[in-house]
C-alpha cells in the first residue's frame, strides 16, 4: 500500500543519525558535505515533517530529545537497508571485469598492496586494477576528486565527505643506525627525547608523520625536522648513514631490523599506534570489484567508521 503523506526523506534521517553520532550539527554537516546553516534548515524540516521536537537547542549545543533518540534508533534499519540496495544496484551496473582504479600512500603501497592483489587476482584473475600513490593527502584527494574509487591511507583523521573502514592495524617504530648512542641495549626513550632530537622525517601530509605529530602534540610536545624526505627508503637510508633517528611503519623496517641494518629502540610515554584505513565517497556505493578488494583484506573485527581501541603507550 502506498506510503502516507506527508513522510520523511532518507537524506534528512541520515543527517540526523550524523548528529547523533558527533554530538553537534556542525561535525555533521561537515561528514555530508554541506554547510551547517543547511543542516539546521534540512532537520527543521525534518521535525515539521515528522510533528515531533527531535533536537534540543536551549543549550546553544543541539542534543537529541528522547523523541529524536527513537527516530534515529527506528531508521537505522531504514537507512542500512537503502544503502544495500543502492550497493546492489551500482554492483549490477559495474563491469565485473572493469577496471579499478586504487590510491595507496607510500608505505601501503610499497608493503601491503602487492599482497593485496595476488589475492584479488586468485578470484577475479581478468580484473585489471591501476594504483596511484602519494602521501596520505594526496590519496584522499585522489578519492575526493574521483580519480580513484578506493584509497589506502595511515591514521587519518579528517575524512570529511567519505567513509572509512579499517584494515590493519599498525604500529611505528623508533630506528636508528647500529652506531647511535640510542643502539646501546636496553635503552628506552621518552617522549621528551624523541621531541627535542632532530628527526629524519616524511614531508607534511605524511600519514606517518601526522601519527607522530599527533601523539606528541597530546603530550604538549612537537617533533624537532633534521630533513625531511620524501620516501620511506630514502629516510632509510638516510638513517642507516648516521643523519638521524626515524619513526616508521614497522611494515618498512622490519626486514632493516632483522638484518642488522637499522635498530628498534624501544619508547615510553607516547603512543605510536595506528590503523590504516580504506576510504571512498560516501556519496557513492562500492563498485563490486572494490568491495571484493575490501572484502579480501579487511581483518574481521573491523567496522566501518569505527574507533579502535589503542593500546596503552608502550615501555619498552
Amino acid at each position: 500500500m502506498p506510503l502516507p503523506q506527508p513522510h520523511p526523506d532518507l537524506v534528512s534521517l541520515d543527517l540526523l543519525q550524523s548528529v547523533a553520532d558527533f554530538g553537534s550539527i556542525r561535525q555533521a554537516a561537515l561528514a555530508h558535505g554541506i554547510t551547517q546553516p543547511a543542516a539546521s534548515t534540512r532537520l527543521r524540516n525534518l521535525e515539521a515533517n515528522i510533528g515531533l521536537n527531535l533536537l534540543d537547542r536551549s543549550s546553544g549545543r543541539a542534543q537529541l530529545t528522547p523523541n529524536g533518540r527513537a527516530i534515529v534508533e527506528w531508521s537505522t534499519r531504514i537507512i542500512d537497508d537503502m544503502r544495500g540496495l543502492l550497493e546492489g544496484a551500482a554492483a549490477l551496473r559495474s563491469e565485473a571485469k572493469g577496471p579499478l582504479h586504487v590510491a595507496a600512500s607510500m608505505t601501503v603501497a610499497e608493503y601491503l598492496v602487492p599482497q593485496w592483489l595476488i589475492r584479488l587476482r586468485t578470484t577475479d584473475p581478468d580484473l585489471r586494477v591501476s594504483l596511484e600513490m602519494g602521501n596520505s593527502e594526496q590519496v584522499i584527494d585522489l578519492v575526493r576528486e574521483r580519480r580513484a574509487e578506493v584509497g589506502f591511507v595511515e591514521g587519518h583523521s579528517t575524512l570529511a565527505g567519505l567513509r572509512s573502514r579499517v584494515v590493519l592495524d599498525d604500529e611505528l617504530l623508533l630506528v636508528v643506525a647500529p652506531s647511535h648512542a640510542w643502539a646501546k641495549k636496553g635503552r628506552r626513550v621518552s617522549a621528551q627525547q624523541l621531541a627535542e632530537t632532530p628527526l629524519v622525517l616524511r614531508e607534511m601530509g605524511s600519514g606517518t608523520r601526522d601519527v607522530l605529530e599527533r601523539s606528541l602534540q597530546r603530550l604538549g610536545l612537537a617533533v624537532t625536522p633534521a630533513v625531511e624526505l620524501g620516501s620511506t627508503t630514502a629516510i632509510k637510508a638516510a638513517v642507516e648513514s648516521g643523519l638521524g633517528p626515524a619513526v616508521l611503519s614497522q611494515l618498512a623496517v622490519s626486514a632493516d631490523v632483522d638484518a642488522g641494518r637499522l635498530i628498534a629502540v624501544p619508547t615510553e610515554g607516547i603512543d605510536l599506534f595506528r590503523s590504516i584505513r580504506a576510504v571512498w565517497l560516501r556519496s557513492q556505493p562500492l563498485s563490486r570489484p572494490a568491495s571484493r578488494l575490501l572484502a579480501q583484506i579487511t581483518v574481521p573485527r573491523s567496522v566501518e567508521n569505527s574507533n579502535q581501541q589503542r593500546p596503552a603507550p608502550r615501555n619498552g
